[in-house]
């Protein structure tokens, strides 16, 4: 998953939560806040040490995730 090496998935870290590389924030957050309606712009002032580039990989992240899910328990 190249396009996802800024996600790294560690047992010691938040509990296994998928998270940006080298920080504790999960992809879970960033997508919760951006379905409540944070933009970027709002996360990146809100957690300094997260990039543009970082919220692009956890929204990658997750829709690699679906479409296995879909793939594995098809209709």
């Amino acid at each position: 998953m190249p396009e996802h090496g800024r996600i790294e998935i560690n047992p010691k870290v938040m509990l296994g939560k998928p998270v940006i590389r080298g920080t504790r924030i999960t992809a879970e957050l960033i997508l919760r806040k951006l379905a409540e309606g944070a933009t970027r712009k709002e996360l990146t002032d809100a957690y300094p040490h997260l990039t543009e580039d970082d919220i692009t990989a956890a929204i990658t992240y997750a829709a690699h995730r679906r479409r296995l899910r879909v793939r594995q328990n098809p209709l």
